[in-house]
């Protein structure tokens, strides 16, 4: 099983807490490296980075003053540091902090979630050999088509998890970017060498080009990968969903003692799980489209991004963290009846094969339209009037006078459709 997983890993990261940690962090830097460049006394570096404190509490109470977030922190900091404050904030303005403390987040946010996606990828790859040769009816519009194995869907959502952690590793990339461009992004007070120092100090690159801010197309990018991960996550659930019905059950989220399916019918197992993951999967795709909407600002910069920012960033980040474990654990602890599968593959009385029963009868140098109109009638009594298909097909003089009743029972044999599953695990897995 899974290690179990708590949700405040990826809450302390959203913390107001961190956010100023994050803030005072970059304002160190900057002055580190004034020092080195000899803008600011070396000493007032030092007492700086031993007097700096701050709390949320104190930060609140100036700026319902002020207004201002920033200058409610560096009042703050002033207040604990003495004299040497004046060097706190040297050459910058509200949002060269603000954003590269963000990318800060971001990336410690990226990390968090590519560790979840491992989690994921693990419980995908053992459920998906634990069922390599379960065979399982395929659907395609929620109706039977050919049989296929259980292990396959795994594979699947294997193959789609790598996806999606390549998209996570390429969106922590867009966003581990700094900027300390001043105003609107023309390096009037500092140098860009500052620029690229700090960040190179902080873990991040320096942006080739910004306004006041961070262009918003990077965390519109982090945003967006964010929900393509949680329609992942919601289509694995979707499926759990459809198999928990009380006419298919071949699996169902796993049902502990003690726990209640409705107030009202005793006899009730749910799939509140899954539905849980479908639902807050739509908030995560709802807010991607925030981040698109913040891509276009007035000019150098607006702040009409921010305030959805501090709603979306970490509304995402958390819920997408949150997902991804749950997913996990519904997937580690998925109950599954291999006994209904072949139940239900055999619900249709071998309607199933009518497509490899085409091919054999091209094979025999039958057209394709007649090889289709053959099987289909048959296929539609059975529909219709029931009967056992490969039984009215050995009494069909069209297609017994060109198969003989060995070739109808291959035809008719679930191994030839599982054939091919190892070498599919082997494209998949490696």
């Amino acid at each position: 099983m899974i290690e179990r997983y708590t949700l405040p890993d990826m809450g302390a990261v959203w913390t107001l807490e961190n956010k100023f940690r994050k803030w005072l962090d970059v304002e160190v830097a900057v002055c580190e490296v004034h020092a080195e460049d000899g803008t600011i006394p070396a000493e007032a570096v030092e007492e700086i980075k031993s007097k700096a404190a701050f709390t949320v509490e104190r930060i609140d109470e100036i700026e319902k003053v002020t207004d201002h977030d920033v200058i409610a922190f560096t009042t703050n900091l002033a207040e604990n540091i003495g004299e040497s404050a004046r060097f706190v904030h040297y050459g910058l303005t509200s949002s060269d902090v603000v954003d590269t403390a963000n990318a800060l987040l971001l990336k410690e946010s990226c990390e968090l979630l590519l560790e979840k996606t491992d989690a994921l990828l693990k419980v995908l790859k053992r459920r998906a050999y634990e069922f390599k040769d379960t065979p399982q009816i395929g659907r395609t519009h929620g109706i039977h088509a050919e049989p296929t194995a259980f292990g396959m869907t795994f594979a699947l959502w294997y193959s789609e998890t790598i996806r999606n952690r390549a998209r996570l590793e390429r969106a922590r990339e867009a966003v581990s970017v700094g900027k300390i461009s001043g105003a609107v992004g023309a390096f009037a007070h500092l140098d860009p060498s500052v620029e690229e120092r700090v960040c190179s100090r902080l873990g991040l690159k320096a942006a080739d080009i910004s306004t006041q801010v961070i262009q918003r197309d990077r965390y519109a990018e982090y945003l967006s990968t964010l929900g393509i991960v949680a329609s992942s996550l919601e289509k694995m659930a979707l499926q759990v969903r459809h198999w928990q019905r009380t006419e298919v059950r071949e699996a169902q989220e796993k049902f502990k003692t003690g726990q209640k399916g409705s107030s009202a019918m005793p006899h009730k197992r749910n799939p509140i799980l899954s539905e849980k993951i479908c639902g807050l999967a739509r908030t995560v795709r709802a807010n991607s489209i925030v981040g698109l909407e913040n891509v276009a600002l007035w000019h150098e910069r607006d702040i009409s991004h921010s305030s959805a920012e501090r709603m979306v960033l970490p509304d995402s980040s958390v819920t997408l963290d949150y997902l991804l474990a749950k997913t996990a654990s519904l997937l580690d602890g998925l109950v599954v009846y291999p006994e209904n599968m072949l139940k239900n593959l055999e619900a249709t009385r071998g309607l199933v094969f009518s497509g490899q029963l085409m091919l054999a009868l091209t094979q025999k140098g039958v057209s394709r339209e007649d090889a289709y109109a053959w099987t289909q009638r048959n296929a539609m009594r059975v529909w219709d009037e029931g009967g056992d298909y490969a039984g009215l097909i050995k009494e069909d003089t069209d297609i017994s006078s060109r198969l003989s009743v060995e070739e109808i029972d291959r035809v008719f044999d679930l191994k030839h459709y599982l054939r091919n599953v190892d070498k599919v695990f082997a494209r998949v897995f490696g």
